[in-house]
Parts: C-alpha cells; structure tokens; sequence
C-alpha cells in the first residue's frame, strides 16, 4: 500500500488532464477549479510524507522498483542483471523535501491560472504535466527516469511560454531551448558513459561505486574521465540553474512567461540546477568536486556581485527581481564552494528560501502588470493610497529578499557567508557587496512603487486592491517565510542525515 503513495503523489496531477478531455464543459472557472486542485493530492501526499520523514519513518518503504526495459543481448545470462533499466522511485530526507516545496508553490502558482483567458484547457493540462515532470525528477531513482522527467519540464515549459507568454514569448520561449537543450545532451552524454562503464543508472548504486573508487561494476574508469563527467555534470546544471556566464536565457523567462509558469520556474526549475550538482556532482565525485570547489565559490560569488550590481540600474521591476534571482543563485555555488556543513545547509535553505520568495515576488509582478499594464517604474507610483493590501505585501517581499532577520531570507543568506568565511573569506567579504546593493535596489523601487508621486500608465486605468482569491497564495506564503525564519530547524534538522553523508564522502 505505501508504495502507491509516490505513484499518486507523482502522477496524480494527470488526472486533470483526463478530467480535461472527459469533461467537455467550456465553463472558464470550472476549468480553472480543475487546475487549482488537480494539484491538491500531491501537495497533501506530500505533506504526509515530510512529517513522516520528521517521525522517524523508514522512507525505504515508500520506494517503487520494477523491470523497465535493457539494453543489448538477453540471452547473456550472467549479464541479466546489468544494462536493465528499472523504473524506481524512491525518495531521502532531502527528496522530500524537495517534493514539499514544489506541490506548494505548484498549487499557489495555479492560482494564477485564473489570470490566463486564452486556451484554457491546453494551458491547464500543460500546466499539470509540467508538475508532474518537476515531481518526477525529485523522485526518480535511476539517472535515465531522471533525464526523461528534467525532458518533460523543458517541453512543457517551452510550450507555455511561447504560446502564452508576453510580448516577446517566442523568443524567451526559443533561448530556453536552446540553453537548456545544451545542458540535457551534457546529461545525456553523462549518463550513457555511465551506463556503458557500469551497466547500471541506479542512482544509488552509481552513487556508492563512484564515490568508492575500486568498486566499479563493468569497465574500470579512469581518473581524467571522472573530471570530465563531473565537468560536464556541473556545466548541465550550472546552465540550468543559472550561473554566470550562462544567466541570459532566464532574464528573457522571467520577463516573458505567463505568471504561473515564471512563478514554477523562478520557485523550482532553477532549483533543479541545485538539486542536480548536490544528487549528481558532490554525491558522486566528491573527490573530484573538492579540486572544483574553490571555481565554484568564485563564480558564486561573480554571480552575486553580477546580479545585484545589474539589478541596481534597472528601471523595469521585472528585470530587476530576474536579476536579483541570478544573484541569489550565487549563495547556492558559495555554499557548495565551502565544501563544509554548514555550506550544504545553506545550499538547501537558499533553494527553500529563494523558492517560496521568488513565487512571492513573480505572483505580485504578475499581479501589477494586470492592473497597470507595465512594470516601468517611472510609470507606476502612489499605490500605496490605491492597493494598500497590495503595498503591505510588496513591502514584506522586499524585506524578505534583502534578508531581514525572521525572515527565511536571513537565515540562507548569513549561513551562505558564514559557511564561506570558514574556507575563502576574502571571497566571502567582498561577497558582502551584493547584500548591500540588494537592500539600495529592493527598498527605492518599492518605495517609488508604493510610496512615489501617484501615478498610472493610462489616467483611466482604475487600480484595484488584492481580491479574496489573489490573497490565498500570498498569505500561505507569507506564513511559510516568516516559519522558515523563525523556525528554520523545521527543516534543516530532516535533511541532517544527506548533509552528513556527503561530508563523509568528501572528507571521510
């Protein structure tokens, strides 16, 4: 019976789609109804599963693994058991984890839906197949089911935003494409070198072989091929979450993608990068990854200092919060560049964090383009008087992305430099930069949104406050900022046991 629950938690959003089809009602909020909750299992399965992780339930229980396909011969007895391809799905402290965050932004993101006005049910049913692919890869325990669901997501996502997405949609759509097309073929590239050498793409099994040298399966691997699997491993998922040079393409997803969709992309996607260095690049070279470790600390850095710099001289709200998400990323390769505890911890709390307050911020962007029809923000200004409820969430995402303390910002963001500082402090200082540039551009372009000269783009536009169903995803997320900052052990303490392997094989 347990190992329905992963089944259900990952599939159940297709459901909708059937519905979808079955049902040939053209009744837009019905339609908007099903998306909203087609998402509602998986976020309750998940629940279950995070608070059974918390009571100290073997999570091997809940695991699935049968027969796929092989590759080669079947008549070659005493080779049954490699080149097979399992369909396994299984899940540890930091999967869960994982599949919390993304059915809780997925289910607030398909609040937005009801925004969208065109297509609905191939909006919706995309929409539910993209969940499905972002669940997937958090759960899949063999590499090939990994790169199948990551597949999934870039289709999906690729469709929604050029059919759907603002002016320049095709184009933003197009660069996503074509980036994250690169880093899947290094992933591919990756995994059939490792099926062919070890007969095998079970994550766990790849994981324990590789970072035990002297126990591979089939075919011994060399010192040099280990670096440039790892190299090709960190580019895939550096591409993917973004890292500086490779950043552009997200700027244009961003700006140009519906608000559900930049909403999952801005609060999950990106995470994925992170996910995938930590699962694939430290849990499989850790020897490797040490000699990497200081290039990653550097470019976390760059990355930091890049973004908030470029975030400063925006005049576009838009842009400005994309850049400030290519900045915060930078925390992610800092903690991984520590190569200590504490920088995992910090790895996963910015992941958590910057999910929940990226969602935040894209849902209330999504929001003032409806109302004002641009985010320029020498067109916008007074909306304090007009959408108070409004400017009181605006105001609290701005002092949740500069990292005032209670916050879930906060807490990423000091452990992220505290866990540097340990190992490359002169990098950590001049890290410190960006905070300081992040709380000059954060606070003057709400202030000039919020408290400005008032003013519209159109003197007949008529600015209207948070309705009842546009405030549901902002206080749920409210709530779990303030949490995760008040109470971030909520979640560190269950993600304890990864952090603590991985150092074990890093250091021994």
């Amino acid at each position: 019976m347990d190992t329905i629950i992963l089944n259900t938690l990952i599939f159940s959003p297709l459901l909708g789609i059937v519905l979808l089809f079955l049902w040939k009602t053209k009744n837009e909020i019905s339609i908007k109804w099903v998306g909203v909750l087609s998402t509602v299992p998986s976020l309750v399965l998940s629940i279950y599963l995070f608070f059974a992780t918390k009571f100290g339930e073997d999570l091997s229980r809940f695991s699935i693994s049968y027969r796929w396909f092989r590759f080669g011969r079947n008549d070659i007895e005493e080779l049954e058991k490699f080149f097979a391809v399992n369909f396994q799905l299984n899940v540890d402290s930091l999967a869960v984890v994982m599949l919390l965050l993304t059915t809780i932004i997925s289910t607030m993101a398909a609040f937005s839906i009801f925004k969208i006005n065109k297509n609905l049910k191939g909006f919706v049913s995309l929409f539910l197949v993209l969940e499905t692919g972002m669940l997937g890869v958090f759960a899949a325990g063999n590499m090939i089911l990994f790169f199948l669901f990551f597949e999934m997501t870039l289709i999906s996502t690729f469709f929604l935003t050029g059919k759907w997405g603002y002016e320049q949609r095709e184009k933003a759509a197009y660069r996503f494409l074509i980036y994250n097309g690169v880093g899947s073929a290094l992933l591919l590239f990756v995994i059939m070198t490792l099926q062919a050498r070890f007969g095998t793409t079970d994550i766990s099994v790849l994981t324990n072989n590789l970072s035990n040298i002297g126990l591979e399966l089939i075919s011994p691997i060399s010192s040099e091929l280990r670096y440039v699997l790892l190299g090709a491993i960190i580019l895939a998922f550096g591409i993917k979450l973004p890292s500086f040079p490779f950043h552009s393409w997200v700027l244009k997803m961003h700006t140009q993608a519906p608000t559900p969709v930049v909403m999952l992309h801005a609060g999950i996607l990106l995470k994925i990068g992170a996910y995938g260095l930590i699962r694939f690049g430290l849990g499989m070279f850790p020897n490797e990854f040490k000699d990497f470790a200081p290039i990653l600390a550097f470019i976390g850095v760059l990355n930091l200092l890049f973004g908030a710099f470029v975030a400063f001289i925006q005049t576009d709200f838009r842009f400005m919060i994309a850049y400030s998400s290519v900045s915060h990323m930078g925390f992610v390769l800092m903690g991984l560049g520590a190569l200590n505890e504490l920088g995992l911890e910090a790895v996963i709390f910015t992941v958590i964090s910057h999910g929940l307050i990226s969602a935040f911020m894209f849902y209330l962007i999504g929001i003032l383009l409806d109302r004002t029809k641009t985010t320029e923000l020498v067109e916008i200004g007074g909306l304090s008087q007009k959408a108070p409820v409004f400017s009181g969430f605006l105001l609290f995402g701005t002092m949740a992305l500069l990292g005032l303390p209670g916050l879930s910002g906060f807490v990423s963001e000091f452990t992220s430099f505290l866990a540097l500082f340990e190992s490359q402090r002169l990098l950590a200082a001049i890290g410190t930069i960006a905070g300081i540039l992040t709380a000059v551009f954060a606070l003057s372009a709400t202030l000039k949104i919020t408290y400005g000269p008032i003013r519209v783009p159109d003197s007949n536009v008529v600015i209207e406050d948070l309705n009842w169903l546009e405030k549901i995803p902002l206080t749920v997320l409210t709530g779990l900022i303030v949490i995760m900052g008040l109470l971030p052990n909520l979640v560190g303490s269950e993600v304890q046991v990864v952090i603590h392997t991985l150092i074990n094989r890093i250091w021994g």
